[in-house]
């Protein structure tokens, strides 16, 4: 299969890459000047070294179907609203319709449970059609492109998949999330600093999401017209103060988790879980 990937060199596009050309897929990604892949791929795909925004319709004849990872300050501080729209709605939304024009009719997009915000307090388990109530720039953005995407991929009759990630982690995270600053703390024998973490979520490994995604690609084939939302996790409630002392412990950690120290941010939505 030929995929067009976005984002190949973040964190879950990286894992990804690495799953589909080890499974013998043709890819071609899209990458930033410069940027390299967050961990070692055992062969290169064909690189494309550009922003969103620009042309790519050469490239994207015959792919079968494209992958959408990049995305716009994903982590904080999230950048303004304008562009976080532009680039997470607009630029996407015209690399979509160059996709369609070259005959690509099957596209899978990474979205975000922070789409939902506030509305996730709301639910034991958030359902993929609960209301979208963002709280800041970036899940803002992400959620106009998810009812943006669903418009477009009704109106132009194309197989459209919104896989809502909850909390990836693993190797190639951003170095200011959780779980690296967490093994860098105690790998060198440091103490952690952190908050109550009694926050709920759903922790999901990047190799379970590189997964699913591969399937959502190759196996899962929802009808053209009719998107499909579905949410990305294990089902399985974990409070940040379980995981961090999980790992904390399984690294035989020397240091100690100062639980307590630092607040909880501006907004902090405490229960992120969802139906899967």
């Amino acid at each position: 299969m030929r995929i067009f990937v976005t984002g190949g060199t973040g964190f879950i596009g990286s894992h990804f890459l690495h799953r589909a050309l080890h499974k013998g897929h043709e890819i071609v990604a899209l990458r930033r000047p410069k940027s390299k892949t967050r961990i070692p791929l055992e062969t290169d795909p064909l690189w494309l070294d550009g922003a969103l925004d620009e042309e790519y319709s050469e490239h994207l004849q015959g792919c079968d179907a494209l992958v959408h990872f990049a995305a716009h300050t994903p982590n904080p501080p999230y950048d303004s609203y304008e562009n976080c729209f532009y680039w997470n709605v607009t630029a996407t939304l015209q690399l979509f319709d160059q996709a369609r024009n070259a005959g690509v009719q099957k596209f899978v997009v990474a979205g975000s449970c922070f789409e939902y915000g506030k509305a996730a307090e709301e639910y034991d388990k958030i359902p993929v059609d609960a209301p979208l109530q963002p709280t800041a720039s970036y899940p803002s953005s992400k959620a106009e492109a998810s009812k943006a995407l669903v418009a477009w991929a009704t109106e132009k009759k194309v197989q459209l998949q919104i896989l809502r990630l909850f909390h990836v982690f693993g190797v190639g995270e951003n170095p200011n999330r959780l779980y690296p600053s967490l093994h860098r703390a105690a790998v060198s024998g440091e103490n952690y600093k952190m908050t109550l973490g009694d926050q709920v979520r759903d922790f999901i490994s990047v190799e379970q999401v590189a997964k699913k995604f591969l399937q959502a690609v190759t196996s899962d084939s929802p009808v053209s017209g009719e998107p499909r939302i579905r949410n990305i996790g294990t089902g399985n409630p974990q409070t940040v103060r379980e995981f961090s002392e999980y790992w904390w412990k399984k690294w035989e950690a020397s240091g100690q988790l100062q639980i307590g120290v630092l607040p909880y941010r501006d907004n902090e939505v405490m229960r992120y879980l969802p139906e899967v």
